[in-house]
């Protein structure tokens, strides 16, 4: 009978064992769900384990704790946000009335015959930074709203047509500084459901930021992918100034008239239309990829 009996216990022991893994199991299954669901959304509900595991528990308050930490961080970014945005916009309010009439007393000091030489240069720099301050305020205006605003509406739009127009509303200033654009574009439309507007946007501010940067060249590609190419020779940049192009307010020395705001702000559209943006620089070339993927 002993045999038997030593049987009989390790069998209990063994069902005890696959009892305990597959409530372990479980409540690790448990646990990944919901952090999951907490990770994704924004709410107040911990962790709830149907177990009385010890250690599974332990694990679930551990988590519960940084998740409450974690919630704590991201409203402070939150408000941190905007606060920074409801300043922005205050700001650049504040500073069209006078850049406004700055600019009026510039244009008839213009006007005046009487002076210098040195007083024309004087005024003409000083004609200059004020073009420059009042780029920022309206970029700072335009990025202020960019971001406040709630997902676009989207209708049928063709990637070649804008493209093709972004381009042309540039052409002045490509044949000002001397620039003949090698143009690629695929011979049918290429039709994506998005916001017309902002990708109009999106492509202007990149090729308005080309323009600066570029040593005399321009090339923009569209395949049938939806995928679009800007590239330029720029020797003034390098892989780690090329990798900061998106960053909000960052400017690179060559870039004359820059804000630093053109590219974050075709990055957040970008983006916020579901498609993919980035850098790269590579031989003295920077290329601007921008793909809208069919979904």
């Amino acid at each position: 009978m002993l045999p038997w009996l030593i049987c009989a216990l390790l069998a209990a022991v063994i069902a005890l064992l696959l009892v305990r893994l597959w409530l372990l199991r479980r409540s690790l299954d448990e646990i990944t769900g919901q952090l999951g669901e907490r990770l994704s959304q924004d709410t107040n509900s911990p962790i709830f384990l149907s177990t009385r595991d010890a250690h599974a528990r332990r694990l679930a308050a551990e988590l519960n704790l940084q998740l409450k930490e974690l919630r704590q961080a991201r409203q402070k970014f939150q408000q941190g946000d905007m606060e920074l945005k409801n300043a922005i916009t205050n700001i650049s309010h504040d500073l069209r009335t006078p850049l406004t009439a700055i600019q009026g007393y510039l244009d008839l000091l213009e006007r005046e015959e009487a002076l210098s030489p040195n007083a024309r240069r004087y005024l003409d720099s000083i004609h200059n930074r004020m073009e420059a301050m009042t780029r920022l305020t309206e970029e700072l205006f335009r990025y202020s709203l960019a971001a406040d605003q709630p997902e676009p509406p989207r209708e049928a739009v063709d990637l070649r047509r804008i493209l093709e127009e972004s381009l042309v509303s540039f052409y002045a200033a490509m044949v000002q500084r001397g620039i003949t654009p090698e143009i690629s574009l695929p011979e049918g439309p290429v039709v994506r459901s998005l916001d017309p507007s902002a990708v109009s946007r999106i492509f202007g501010n990149i090729i308005s930021n080309a323009l600066k940067y570029s040593d005399g060249d321009f090339s923009a590609a569209l395949d049938s992918g939806g995928t679009v190419v800007f590239s330029n020779s720029a020797h003034g940049l390098d892989p780690v100034s090329a990798g900061k192009l998106f960053d909000r307010f960052y400017t690179v020395e060559t870039g004359r008239g820059s804000t630093g705001l053109g590219l974050s702000i075709a990055r957040l559209l970008t983006e916020r239309l579901g498609g993919s943006i980035q850098a790269g620089w590579a031989d003295g070339r920077l290329d601007i990829t921008v793909a809208f993927p069919e979904t």
